[in-house]
C-alpha cells in the first residue's frame, strides 16, 4: 500500500509485436508521469526485439528503450490494469470490470525508417500528456 491518498493508476499498452507503438507510449509514460502511474506494454505476438526506428526517434528525446523487451499480453496484466490502451492493431483483450478500455489509431511504425516513425511518436507524447493529466491527481 502507498503512502498517497489516491492509488496511482496503472495503464496497460498493447500493440501486436510490443516493438514499437506500445513501447514508446509506455517510456513516455515512465518518462512523464514518473512514480505517478504503473507502467506496462504487451503484445498479442511479440517480435524478437524492440523496432531499431523506435529506439533511434526515442534516443533522439532522450529516452532509451534499447534494453526494453517484448513482452507477451497476458490475461494478468489486463487484469491489474486500470486502463488498457490498445494500438490501433485489432487486438482484443480479455475484458474485466473496472477497466478502462481505449484505442488509439495510430500508424504502425514496423518496417519504416526513423523519419517515419518520428511523427508517430510525437502523436504518442501528445496522447500520453493528455492521458496523464486525465487519470493522474494534481498536486497541491
Amino acid at each position: 500500500m502507498s503512502d498517497s491518498p489516491t492509488p496511482k493508476p496503472s495503464v496497460l499498452f498493447v500493440c501486436v509485436h510490443n516493438a514499437g507503438r506500445s513501447q514508446m507510449a509506455a517510456a513516455w509514460l515512465a518518462h512523464l508521469a514518473g512514480d505517478r502511474a504503473e507502467v506496462r506494454s504487451a503484445g498479442s505476438a511479440p517480435a524478437a526485439g524492440v523496432n531499431p526506428a523506435a529506439v533511434a526517434a526515442m534516443s533522439e528525446v532522450g529516452i532509451d528503450i534499447s534494453a526494453q523487451a517484448p513482452k507477451v499480453l497476458t490475461v494478468d496484466a489486463v487484469r491489474a490494469s486500470d486502463v488498457v490502451i490498445t494500438m490501433g492493431c485489432g487486438d482484443t483483450c480479455p475484458v474485466f470490470p473496472g477497466t478502462r478500455y481505449l484505442d488509439w489509431k495510430l500508424d504502425d511504425p514496423a518496417g519504416q525508417g526513423v523519419e517515419a516513425v518520428r511523427p508517430i511518436r510525437d502523436e504518442i507524447k501528445a496522447r500520453v500528456e493528455a492521458l496523464i493529466a486525465e487519470i493522474t491527481p494534481t498536486g497541491p
